[in-house]
């Protein structure tokens, strides 16, 4: 662990009860029976408590998407080539992809990172090179990277979440693009969960039953031949982990030091918030879960993180689709916690209390 990641998992702070406390509170004064707008309550108090503050705001949203490649490919476990990935990450800059649409809708920016795709992408304007090198070895053969590789994608994810921070971005979404990561991601849940690969293991992008066969065979084949430590987020980020997911995991802790909302994406994000938790378990409190994925390990991780999802809309695209959903839905909490009038103001009729019935 480098000098820079040590310092940054200090600076992590549990969130603070007394500014849980006042939220409720003041949820209380609002013109609503108590608890009436459900999870809305439960979303603006937790971002009032990250942000310390009873005016939050949660206008300015960043999707981080970092794309990279997977040598577990070779294995046969994915069935797109890995030159989509390249493919899609200029798909991203021309704003053709499913997270640009749906980013247009929920006022969210896209920041396309290249943190270790294997096709030659070249300088294109908009794109930011990352890459700590062409995509990981083969995990099924090799851990998938040296320490010095993980360390580099994890530093790299720290810069991407200091930037956004930096830039006054209130809210950081998590997005992924790499052919083959359902693969690492379901590696990674099944060492930390402990759970059996093929209870977490899924199709991906569209695998037959041929294929998810090979792919469960070849993560129990990686699992066993390193065996990973479960406790140790690092060992197992490099044995089977993937560039996308130290760095996503590096945005997870930066933006926790940072006091921002941090929101996960489906099953490849939330694999790779896991293992922010995994090395700082008070970062699980600036997560908000944007929606459960179909993908059999998605559950298992959210039950790993604390993490009720907003959504359960079927989606498993990643690439941060459903971080723009909740950063709508996150806005929308905000807004009548900010916005609504309390009794007093609105001249109405608070609850009696109950010393003040007659009988």
């Amino acid at each position: 662990m480098f000098a820079d990641l040590e310092h940054v998992l200090r600076q992590i702070e549990p969130l603070d009860a007394e500014w849980a406390r006042r939220a409720e509170t003041r949820q209380a004064l609002l013109t609503k029976p108590p608890g009436s707008l459900g999870r809305l309550e439960e979303l603006a108090n937790r971002v009032v408590t990250i942000q310390r503050s009873l005016t939050p705001t949660v206008e300015r949203a960043r999707i981080v998407v970092f794309a990279a490649d997977h040598g577990v490919t070779a294995e046969g476990v994915a069935p797109y080539p890995s030159a989509v990935t390249g493919q899609m990450v200029a798909n991203f800059l021309a704003g053709g992809a499913g997270v640009n649409a749906l980013a247009r809708i929920a006022r969210a920016e896209v920041q396309v990172v290249d943190i270790g795709v294997a096709s030659d992408l070249g300088h294109v304007a908009g794109l930011h090179q990352r890459r700590v090198t062409a995509g990981t070895r083969n995990m099924a053969r090799e851990p998938a990277m040296t320490r010095e590789q993980a360390d580099a994608a994890i530093a790299v994810g720290l810069e991407m979440g200091r930037e956004a921070i930096a830039a006054g971005v209130d809210m950081i979404g998590l997005g992924e693009m790499g052919i083959g990561n359902s693969t690492a991601a379901s590696a990674v849940t099944a060492a930390l969960t402990g759970l059996p690969v093929a209870s977490v293991t899924g199709r991906g992008t569209g695998a037959d039953d041929v294929m998810l066969a090979r792919k469960i065979s070849v993560i129990e084949q990686a699992l066993q031949r390193h065996r990973p430590d479960p406790a140790d987020a690092f060992d197992v980020l490099v044995k089977v982990g993937g560039f996308e997911l130290a760095g996503l995991a590096g945005v997870v802790l930066a933006g926790a030091a940072g006091r921002k909302v941090v929101v996960t994406d489906g099953f490849i994000a939330t694999a790779a918030a896991a293992l922010a938790v995994r090395m700082c378990p008070a970062a699980g409190e600036y997560l908000f879960a944007a929606h459960r994925s179909p993908e059999p390990g998605h559950t298992a991780l959210l039950t790993m993180i604390g993490q009720e999802p907003l959504l359960d809309l079927r989606m498993r695209l990643g690439e941060g689709t459903g971080a723009a959903l909740a950063f709508m839905l996150i806005r929308a909490a905000v807004a009548a916690f900010t916005e609504m009038a309390t009794f007093a103001s609105a001249g109405v009729s608070n609850r009696a209390d109950p010393s003040d019935v007659p009988v």
